[in-house]
């Protein structure tokens, strides 16, 4: 049993090995390097200034190294929790930016006690009821927004809003503004990155070979983050009015505790805390479970929560907002060689040093650059794919995945996760409401029975075998009397009516009364009800309800055993 003092110390830690060092040195440098104007991006996409996208890699990334669930997954500023957090504090854009970054810290202090909370109370099994239709297109409807909103850094028009519709009709009413050599760095950057991107079978393979090219394509946004830089020094950008970060501060995050004047600020951002942590959670656990189960390392999602929780508890408490699991981040982590959660701790590294040494180095970037690097990452996310699989195979889970796209474009982020939601959930509801229940016959020479539709079986005249398929409860059990009564039309001639139970784990009272009516009815039909494979715990229940006490039939302990029992009646 390990001491106290033990326990604070991750298993990981405790248990490293010497020999992985090299390659989680090496994973962490190459994560820390390439995420940089990634970090510096997502902070504008949040209304921050770019160096809070630093802050928020440093304290958030120690903490969920230390506690989180996933080896390799990368937590840091993301595109989502980025986009959440400037739709939630737009009302605050004109109170300056202490103000503004304060609420920020503020929004990513509650998402972290919500998700520590959730830990807690070992929540972690509420994931399994996010459909993939909902997430999918709640992030991709996202991603759009996402993209719409950083064409103000490309075009320098001011557009703002919450919604497609804001966005485009504050675009039209200030076009005026345009501003082409803005536009044209913006539109480059944008297409080289495009080609990097999504052309590198062309651009990089055709003349390197599959693991330079893939460095190549890794490193290409710094490169070309540095040619911006020493072409905006020589050609004067800012001087034509080309939009620069300028100097970023340089210096450690420090500990500022949130404050705000009303308390009703903080009541008003708490149904958006919510929705960001169920989003924040829902994405790094997809990210950290795929790892996990690509790795053969197990997943804990009750952990994952506690690790996520207060790394935002922790990270609102030091200049950050709220942070995530990041796929792309976590992807090249894991492709770099990472073992442990030291390579994140060597990221911490690069960052720190980046703000010590290199905030000067890079002030004159353009917005318009760190725009067109968003834009190109993020098109990555709208997800087209699982809407065609879903429409294919699963037509609700693809109206989940609509309503949660459409609600999220014309209502905004808060309301169409809401919608997709209430869709998925609405789904659920009709699924359950209408089971499938089963008319079966015996397969010749054998104790199986199957659908008498798919299959050639066997059948009795005096008996009708109906499966269940589903437990019986409120929501179904009317549904299921109707059909077991509509099948009894149909075959006039059985008296024995035998319900097959092996795929019912549960009856509760509603549904006990259904069976308790439709045994009185078939006797008034002269026929008799019977039940088989019922299973311990459902048994335990009913055993002594009227069901059974007054029940016109039998209980058998296999359907076989009620067929030899009831066939010649």
């Amino acid at each position: 049993m390990p001491s106290t003092a033990a326990r604070l110390i991750p298993a990981w830690l405790r248990h490293y090995q010497i020999a992985t060092l090299p390659t989680d040195v090496i994973a962490g440098l190459v994560v820390g390097v390439l995420v940089i104007p990634q970090s510096l991006g997502y902070a504008v996409l949040a209304g921050l200034p770019p160096v809070y996208g630093l802050y928020a890699a440093i304290v958030p990334v120690i903490v969920y190294a230390w506690l989180g669930s996933s080896n390799v997954q990368a937590v840091g500023p993301v595109a989502i929790t980025a986009i959440m957090t400037a739709s939630s504090l737009h009302a605050y854009a004109d109170q300056g930016v202490e103000q503004y970054a304060l609420m920020a810290s503020l929004l990513a202090l509650m998402v972290g006690a919500l998700l520590w909370i959730a830990g807690r109370l070992r929540l972690g099994w509420i994931m399994q009821f996010i459909s993939r239709g909902v997430s999918a297109g709640f992030i991709s409807g996202a991603a759009v927004l996402i993209f719409v909103s950083q064409l103000k850094y490309l075009t320098h028009i001011p557009i703002a809003g919450d919604s497609l519709i804001g966005y485009l009709s504050s675009m039209q009413m200030y076009a005026r503004q345009l501003h082409p050599l803005t536009l044209l760095i913006g539109v480059i950057a944008f297409a080289l990155l495009v080609a990097n991107r999504y052309g590198s079978k062309w651009v990089w393979r055709s003349w390197l070979s599959l693991s330079y090219a893939k460095w190549a394509e890794r490193l290409f946004p710094l490169i070309l983050l540095s040619i911006a830089i020493v072409l905006s020094i020589n050609l004067h950008w800012s001087a034509y009015g080309v939009a620069t970060i300028g100097s970023i501060p340089q210096g450690l995050p420090s500990l500022k505790l949130p404050y705000v004047s009303d308390f009703h600020d903080a009541l008003d951002l708490l149904p958006t805390a919510g929705l960001m942590a169920l989003i924040v959670f829902v994405s790094s656990s997809s990210v950290a479970s795929t790892y996990a189960r690509l790795r053969g390392e197990t997943f804990d999602a009750n952990r994952e929560l506690n690790g996520l929780g207060l790394a935002n508890l922790t990270g609102g408490l030091f200049q950050s907002f709220a942070v995530a699991g990041g796929f792309s981040r976590t992807a090249i982590n894991a492709d770099s060689g990472a073992k442990t959660p030291l390579a994140s701790l060597v990221t911490v590294l690069v960052m720190i040093a980046a703000l010590i040494a290199f905030g000067n180095t890079l002030a004159p970037l353009p917005y318009a650059i760190l725009g067109a690097t968003i834009m190109a990452s993020i098109i990555g996310l709208i997800d087209i794919a699982t809407l065609k699989s879903a429409w294919q195979r699963d037509r609700l889970d693809a109206a989940s995945f609509m309503a949660a796209f459409a609600g999220v474009l014309i209502f905004g982020l808060n309301t169409g996760l809401v919608i997709g939601l209430m869709v998925s959930f609405a789904s659920l509801i009709w699924q359950s409401s209408q089971p499938h229940v089963a008319i079966v016959g015996q397969l010749a020479g054998t104790g199986h029975f199957r659908n008498i539709n798919r299959h050639n079986v066997v059948t009795f005249p005096n008996l009708l075998m109906l499966r269940i398929d589903e437990s019986l409860f409120f929501g179904n059990s009317e549904s299921v009397h109707r059909r077991i009564l509509l099948a009894t039309q149909q075959y006039p001639e059985a008296r024995e009516i035998i319900l097959i139970m092996s795929a019912v784990n549960h009856v509760d009272l509603t549904a006990q009364e259904m069976l308790i009516t439709l045994n009185q009815e078939l006797t008034s039909q002269y026929k008799r009800l019977n039940l088989s494979f019922v299973k311990g715990p459902v048994m335990d229940i009913i055993e002594y309800t009227p069901l059974i006490t007054k029940l016109s039939g039998q209980v058998f302990l296999s359907t076989i055993e009620a067929v030899d029992a009831l066939k010649d009646h």
